[in-house]
C-alpha cells in the first residue's frame, strides 16, 4: 500500500541503511527509513521509521510511525504511532502518540503519551526549551496557542506544523 503526500508516494522513497554511521539525519520529507546496522546521533524522519531485528541504535529520535524490532537507546518521540515488535530492547524514555508493544518487547524507561493538546510545561519539554520561551512565544502570540482561563493549550498538529514552517522562535 502506497502512502500519498503531496505529489510523490512515501514509498517512492525508501531509504535502507546497512551500515555503521553517526551524526545528525533530519528528513524533511516523509520516507520509509529501514535502520539494519548501527546507528548513533540524532534522527528526526517524517513518514516511517523501521529499527531492524539485528539494529543498534544509541539516538534522539523523532518520527511520525516508528517501528522497532532492534535495541534503541536513547529517547524516543513518535507523533503517530510506536510499534514496539517481540525483539525490540529499548532502554531510554519514550513519547508516543500510540503506542503498542507486543509481548516480548522489552521497555527499560518511562512513557509518557502525547496529547492531543499540551500545557506549557508539557510543550517545554516536548521542544526541549525553557518554560520562560514557551510562555514568550504564548504571550506575544508568535506560537499558536489558545487561551483557557489563565492557562496556554497547545495543539499537537499546529506545534508540529509550526515548527515545521520554521516559525519557532519567530
Amino acid at each position: 500500500m502506497a502512502f500519498t503526500t503531496g505529489r510523490k508516494k512515501i514509498e517512492d522513497k525508501i531509504m535502507d541503511v546497512d551500515v555503521e554511521m553517526q551524526g545528525s539525519l533530519n528528513f524533511k520529507e516523509p520516507v520509509n527509513l529501514r535502520i539494519n546496522g548501527k546507528f548513533q546521533g540524532i534522527l528526526e524522519t517524517k513518514g516511517n521509521l523501521t529499527v531492524g531485528q539485528a539494529a543498534v541504535v544509541i539516538a534522539e529520535i523523532t518520527g511520525d510511525n516508528i517501528v522497532v524490532g532492534g535495541r534503541v537507546k536513547g529517547r524516543i518521540t513518535a507523533k503517530e504511532r510506536l510499534t514496539l515488535l517481540p525483539t525490540a530492547m529499548v532502554e531510554g524514555d519514550i513519547y508516543p502518540a500510540k503506542l503498542n508493544i507486543a509481548e516480548g518487547a522489552i521497555l527499560e524507561g518511562r512513557c509518557m503519551m502525547l496529547h492531543d493538546f499540551m500545557n506549557c510545561e508539557e510543550l517545554a519539554r516536548y521542544l526541549e526549551v525553557d518554560l520562560s520561551s514557551v510562555m514568550e512565544w504564548a504571550n506575544s502570540g508568535k506560537a499558536p496557542a489558545l487561551k483557557e482561563g489563565n492557562d496556554w493549550k497547545f495543539e499537537r498538529k499546529a506545534i508540529d506544523s509550526w515548527i515545521a514552517e520554521g516559525k519557532i522562535g519567530k
